[in-house]
């Protein structure tokens, strides 16, 4: 049966004061923590370090860009009046530069397959942005067995180990490129995109032993950029982070505010294109008290910096990059190279959604899947058996 648009009104209806209260609470908060940024503008960096000289992670620190800016907006240096002047503007900053991007997709462990079996695939894209129109896109896969699934340990949630093997599998593919660009590269002809972020914070909610494995990929991705001076940076389309407000916490002993998040501040002062200074991230943990995944982060725990930029008319996308890029004076060629991925995506970096388009696995992938496994099994005499449902929709669909 359809749901009934009366029926969702109604209820809202009811509980439009709710509604009402938190709107004016956040708006409340959300004006002291405005009120606080505006003063922000005349500390120094060096004062913003004695005042959490004390603090072991307040959240966020300044870099040098602060002291040279003394604000919270960069302007992009253009302004385009249509789509024809902004692909013409990317055309001669993008040129010659290539982009990478690798994503996943997957088939989990299911109830349909007797045995327990899981497929990834990861896909990526490299956008040489020459006059030929040269680019490369290809797939890798992976086959978890039931002993790479943990079948005979019921602790770990399945999917939890397919997605971090799936994680695993994009990070190395990104090193991979790193190491082959970094063995031939001319100054700044390259970007790598990660579509996430480089600190892994939603992993401090398992075992030590899983958190240990997604450090461990993210401290060699870092270093591998590091090492071979190949431009990395973390593309985070909807962030609620908070790591801006902790430090406005920390700094003037604000109220608590956890529906507020950095990104609605710094809406107030970015237009399109534009983007905040870089900072450096100092983020404890998602629980009080806790020191956070960025304590595990040996040498890199201060290597992690952040900006927000304006690209489209949603709230600003959060950049994560190897400091060294801001220390190196290549933030803001890296910055204009996402502006140009961002116009050719229209909204989107292009780079990113192309490499998802090539990693995603459909519904028919899946049916190619379960035959190959079931023909496989057959043939090496394995006791595979498919649930009835999912044999009937293969004859429906023909796999071959």
């Amino acid at each position: 049966m359809a749901i009934r648009s009366a029926s969702i009104l109604s209820v809202l209806e009811q509980k439009r004061e709710q509604f009402d209260s938190f709107d004016l609470h956040s708006s409340e908060r959300r004006q002291q923590y405005l009120n606080a940024m505006r003063q922000l503008k005349d500390w120094p960096s060096l004062k913003i370090y004695e005042q959490l000289s004390t603090v072991s992670f307040p959240g966020s620190l300044p870099t040098e860009e602060w002291d040279h800016y003394a604000s919270w907006q960069i302007p992009f240096a253009h302004d385009f009046h249509n789509h024809e002047e902004s692909l013409l503007w990317v055309n001669q900053t993008i040129q010659n530069i290539s982009t990478f991007a690798v994503d996943g997709s997957q088939i989990y462990p299911s109830k349909d397959i007797s045995l327990p079996i899981a497929l990834i695939q990861i896909g990526w894209f490299e956008n040489r942005h020459t006059p030929e129109g040269l680019y490369e896109k290809d797939i890798r896969v992976d086959v978890l067995s039931p002993s790479d699934l943990g079948a005979n340990n019921s602790g770990d949630p399945k999917e939890r180990i397919v997605n971090m093997r799936r994680f695993e599998m994009e990070i190395q593919r990104i090193i991979e490129y790193m190491e082959h660009m970094g063995s031939h590269q001319q100054h700044r002809s390259c970007l790598a995109f990660l579509d996430g972020s480089l600190i892994a914070s939603f992993a401090e909610a398992f075992e030590p032993s899983q958190q240990d494995r997604y450090i461990q990929s993210l401290l060699n991705l870092l270093r591998a950029s590091e090492t071979y001076r190949v431009p990395l940076v973390a593309y985070i389309d909807t962030t609620y982070t908070r790591d801006l407000i902790t430090f406005l916490q920390y700094v003037f002993d604000l109220p608590e505010a956890p529906q507020l998040h950095d990104a609605q501040l710094l809406e107030t002062y970015l237009e399109w294109g534009d983007r905040s200074p870089c900072w450096v991230c100092a983020r404890g943990g998602l629980q009080s008290g806790q020191t956070g995944i960025l304590h595990h982060y040996q040498e890199m725990r201060e290597r992690v910096g952040f900006v927000y930029l304006k690209t489209n008319d949603n709230y600003p996308v959060r950049l994560e990059i190897p400091i060294w890029i801001q220390e190196m004076g290549w933030l803001d060629w890296l910055v204009d190279i996402v502006r140009c991925e961002v116009i050719i995506g229209r909204g989107y970096p292009y780079a990113i959604e192309t490499a998802d388009q090539t990693a995603v696995l459909r519904n028919e992938d899946r049916h190619i899947f379960l035959k190959v496994l079931q023909d496989w099994s057959q043939r090496e005499n394995l006791h595979l058996k498919l649930s009835r449902k999912t044999v009937s929709k293969m004859q429906r669909r023909r796999v071959r």
